[in-house]
């Protein structure tokens, strides 16, 4: 059975819009003023060589899309990136051109609990600010992994919204790693 794992950048203020800029707002851009260090870019890469699923959002799926195609580094990130599984669940996206794509969009509980069965590695949710909250309502993620930067923006779409709704978490892992805290919870 595979593990769901969601990773996310955030602010510590609970932001995770826009961190690279992609989109162009005036708090864009967040994540590439600080160093996150070697034990940061190693905390990404371990965590992408351990999934054998990329589940994306269609938001974050166009993004990524567009970008990770005509890329390419020496340790292998990006590579893995375009040529591993990729589900994009999305009510409005009828194809995917990314390589080794699929769309789903039906009943996300029944479509990721299949996807749970499957033997393999973990299933990676990367950004798809949505869709993990979506996860997190369902009781279907089994971990949360968080780069946090120190700074707070005051105003932005948050991993957490208030529902009102109560949810704990059992810390697993913190590490520093130049200017980013590193933490691993599960759910």
């Amino acid at each position: 059975m595979r593990k769901l794992v969601v990773s996310e950048f955030v602010t510590l203020d609970g932001v995770m819009e826009d961190p690279g800029g992609s989109e162009g707002l005036d708090r864009g851009g967040w994540a590439f003023q600080f160093e996150r260090g070697d034990e940061g870019d190693r905390f990404k890469l371990d965590e992408l060589m351990d999934a054998d699923v990329l589940l994306l959002g269609r938001k974050t799926y166009e993004g990524f899309a567009a970008a990770w195609p005509d890329r390419s580094d020496e340790v292998g990130f990006a590579e893995k990136m375009n040529t591993m599984r990729k589900v994009v669940v999305s009510k409005t996206l009828e194809e995917a051109s990314w390589a080794n794509t699929t769309v789903v969009g039906g009943d996300l509980a029944e479509d990721i609990g299949r996807l749970k069965q499957e033997d393999g590695g973990d299933i990676l949710v990367a950004g798809s600010r949505q869709l993990a909250q979506e996860l997190l309502e369902l009781d279907l993620i089994d971990e949360l992994r968080l780069m946090v930067f120190p700074v707070v923006l005051g105003a932005g779409k948050r991993l957490f919204d208030d529902t009102g709704a109560s949810k704990p978490f059992r810390v697993v892992e913190t590490k520093q790693s130049a200017e980013v805290a590193l933490l691993r919870l599960e759910v």
